[in-house]
């Protein structure tokens, strides 16, 4: 990587982290205050908050990176760049609307399709998370690491997510296995137990429905905690991403082999 760029996403992470605060003033203004609820085309909700927080966002990149291109949850694709912002200004409203915490605000860089910036912010639980490519990964400004768990055993945490469409096929056995082999298996979901992940608290995440916005931002983190972040077919990320498997190295690639064994 050259200076430059390595400058240029000094400050691209830099306005990401002032957009994603800027983005909590938005989501506190509303949260636990019943906002009205719509329902999108594909069944999920959406609110003011949503809109007006991916709004903030913009705004505070848009001054600093006006021919940037941005590709947002709730107000789609703008422009054409070698340089594209993913925004999810609420990931996680159907927890948002029932008034519980478990939602975050995701803000990805990615640049010839290479993700290479990540800030995820979760306002209720007063935890935010960044890195860029070749900077490490932080908590809450203190640099963090994925854990040394090199064994499926009963020392190893798994968390699992949304996982509806493995349950149709032969990776759900797979898992079932993986879960009577390790020690702990939780379902943190969302930001939650990616930031785990992150640092070293769990080891192994695993989801079969999401969206790339869900999970760029976390994607970079976990990888510049010294995680791996695949798809669960082991590809990279793209566009079209629909899952998830994160992990450790060698969890990573014990759960890969079991997966493609299976199928």
């Amino acid at each position: 990587m050259d200076a430059a760029f390595s400058t240029l996403l000094d400050r691209a992470l830099v306005v990401a982290r002032e957009a994603a605060d800027a983005a909590a003033v938005v989501i506190r203004k509303y949260y636990r205050r019943d906002v009205a609820v719509e329902i999108k085309t594909d069944q999920t909700p959406v609110t003011i908050a949503d809109r007006e927080a991916e709004i903030a966002i913009k705004n505070v990149l848009k001054r600093e990176f006006p021919d940037h291109a941005f590709y947002g949850e709730e107000l789609g694709r703008e422009g054409d760049s070698e340089f594209l912002w993913l925004i999810d200004p609420i990931d996680g409203t159907k927890a948002f609307v029932r008034n519980y915490p478990m939602f975050s605000t995701q803000i990805a860089l990615m640049h010839r399709d290479e993700l290479v910036l990540g800030v995820s912010s979760a306002p209720e639980f007063c935890e935010t998370m960044w890195a860029r490519k070749g900077g490490g990964a932080f908590y809450n400004g203190e640099k963090v690491r994925v854990a040394a768990t090199d064994e499926l055993n009963a020392g190893a945490a798994i968390s699992i997510g949304n996982v509806k469409t493995l349950t149709t096929d032969a990776r759900w056995k797979v898992l079932g296995e993986m879960i009577r082999r390790t020690g702990r298996i939780r379902g943190y979901g969302d930001f939650l137990h990616y930031h785990l992940l992150a640092r070293g608290c769990i080891d192994l995440v695993i989801e079969s429905d999401v969206n790339i916005l869900d999970v760029a931002a976390l994607a970079v983190i976990v990888r510049e905690a010294g995680g791996v972040f695949t798809d669960l077919s082991g590809d990279e990320l793209g566009i079209e991403t629909s899952s998830v498997l994160a992990g450790t190295s060698a969890l990573h690639a014990a759960t890969l082999r079991m997966f493609r064994d299976a199928v």
